[in-house]
């Protein structure tokens, strides 16, 4: 078809009359797809499954599949009678030496036209997932749409499919061997968002007043909550690019940034990177660092010690309204928390996250985050996996 390398050609041969037939007979009219659909709940792999009417007669009959230049995985075709499921039976598969090809021996009762299902793992098909984020005037929703990118590079051509993913529309769509195709399958309405700002004292200068020539700022992001009350929550998101724009109250947008979004399961928040802010400002210092619980050996050598640390960040917000801070604060190694003014969660053994609601500028003064722990058991001369104190 079309001078290509084309489809996954079925050939039936018939024991007619109970006499077997040694040679492989090509029917003249080779049986076309009656349905497909394309499966794309693993991003690993892509899930073809084809509807087929074969032309059996009663007796024994061998049905060669054959997929010459078509990326299939050898091991994953199955074949479903659907018809007469009790009557037409699957004896066995064979598989013809240096051929892309098999051979299925079918058992039927009587002659029939029966439809069958042909399943199989498609290489060289997959797709990407994109979003499109467009925030109100005030920042407060968003409106939300999903596209899905679908690349054919796989040798077949598929002139009509049902195209499923695991969650939004499914749509009827043709897509030939070599073709890319952008379908929008999935947008919600006045998704609500909050702005935050995250401050990572792995990543951002303790204090940014001593960097010279450099205009540091916040990260400053949009969170989502993938849950009913944000009008999603149905299923987890698929993790894909997202380019994120803004209504500039003009009848039109400004292009804020884009980002790199995971998987968000249900439940779960997300949060899209807009760029960088200087309206809220970090300075963070340690204020003690002594070592306690001193152990020795008899040569009075230090062989084990603890630690007292005490850290203080100081928290300004410039903005006329209020923000929602979130701080990352790391401690290596075995740690016991003994003062914190703050509640924070455990990210992991060795990461705090403090979500901080700071009011508008000139209320209340500038926050503090105070935290006093124990480093424990640490050993002279062993280097501890450390988090880069960057500008303190």
């Amino acid at each position: 078809m079309r001078g290509k390398k084309k489809i996954l050609t079925v050939i039936l041969i018939c024991l007619v009359l109970g006499v077997v037939v040694q040679a492989r007979i090509k029917l003249v009219a080779l049986p076309e797809r009656a349905a497909t659909v394309i499966r794309l709940d693993n991003p690993q792999a892509t899930l073809i499954e084809e509807e087929r009417v074969l032309t059996l007669q009663k007796g024994i009959n061998k049905v060669d599949f054959s997929w010459k230049a078509v990326s299939i995985d050898a091991d994953s075709i199955r074949l479903a009678v659907l018809d007469h499921p009790d009557k037409v039976k699957l004896l066995n598969v064979s598989y013809p030496p240096n051929e892309a090809a098999l051979v299925w021996e079918i058992s039927s009762d009587s002659d029939y036209a029966e439809r069958v299902r042909i399943s199989y793992l498609l290489m060289n098909i997959d797709r990407l997932i994109t979003y499109k984020a467009i925030a109100d005037k005030a920042e407060t929703g968003i409106d939300l749409k999903s596209f899905l990118v679908l690349r054919n590079f796989s040798g077949e051509d598929f002139d009509m499919a049902r195209v499923l993913l695991d969650y939004g529309e499914a749509f009827e769509r043709g897509i030939q061997h070599e073709e890319t195709k952008q379908m929008l399958f999935f947008e919600a309405a006045r998704v609500p968002v909050t702005k935050v700002w995250t401050f990572d004292a792995a990543k951002l200068p303790w204090d940014p007043e001593q960097l010279e020539n450099q205009n540091v700022g916040i990260p400053v992001s949009y969170r989502i909550l993938n849950d009913k009350n944000s009008g999603l929550g149905a299923f987890a998101l698929w993790g894909g690019k997202a380019r994120i724009f803004q209504d500039d109250g003009h009848e039109s947008t400004i292009f804020l940034g884009e980002d790199v979004t995971g998987l968000v399961p249900v439940g779960e928040k997300t949060e899209l990177y807009i760029g960088d802010s200087r309206d809220i400002v970090v300075t963070q210092q340690k204020m003690k660092d002594q070592r306690i619980n001193i152990k020795r050996n008899n040569s009075n050598n230090i062989i084990l010690y603890d630690t007292d640390e005490e850290i203080v960040a100081k928290i300004e917000n410039f903005k006329d309204s209020p923000a929602v801070l979130t701080v990352i604060e790391h401690i290596p190694g075995q740690w016991d928390m003994e003062k914190c003014n703050m509640d924070y969660v455990k990210k992991d053994a060795n990461t705090l996250e403090f979500e901080i609601k700071l009011p508008a500028r000139g209320k209340d003064g500038p926050a503090e985050l105070v935290m006093q722990y124990h480093r424990r058991n640490i050993r002279p001369g062993v280097q501890i996996p450390d988090v880069q104190f960057y500008g303190r």
